[in-house]
């Protein structure tokens, strides 16, 4: 049954990833090839990839645009950014800059390699200081 965004089976593949185990292992467990849960498990990741995607819009509708953080940018000098226009604009970042970088780097993967931006990245902030990714 699906509940949510995922179906039951891509939970029970995506718990079995968690635990450490083997495309083939849980493809041995659950009865089925390692294609098949290769396709459950890419299928799944998509489905978050689309809600986390869906969430941060969903914030960023009481932020404002703050800025832009470009292709190819070093991703210490990018929070130095953020801080730089946040300040412009009398807001106050919730975050210190290890913070930043972390949740740069954990909320949006796929848009930075090590420390450089992959992808441009739209910065939000709330009232709060609050910061929000696109």
């Amino acid at each position: 049954m699906k509940d949510g965004l995922l179906t039951d089976r891509q939970k029970e593949v995506l718990r079995y990833r968690k635990s450490g185990l083997t495309q083939q292992q849980i493809a041995d467990i659950i009865n089925t090839s390692k294609a098949n849960v290769c396709t459950i498990e890419k299928s799944a990741m998509e489905n978050i990839k689309r809600a986390r995607e869906t969430i941060e819009f969903f914030h960023s509708l009481d932020s404002r645009h703050l800025c832009t953080i470009g292709k190819g940018q070093d991703l210490l000098e990018s929070v130095q950014q953020v801080f730089d226009e946040a300040e412009k604009i009398g807001i106050k970042v919730k975050y210190d800059t290890v913070q930043l970088m972390n949740r740069i780097r954990d909320e949006i993967p796929e848009k930075n390699r090590s420390r450089y931006v992959r992808n441009p990245i739209e910065v939000y902030i709330k009232d709060d200081g609050d910061l929000y990714f696109e």
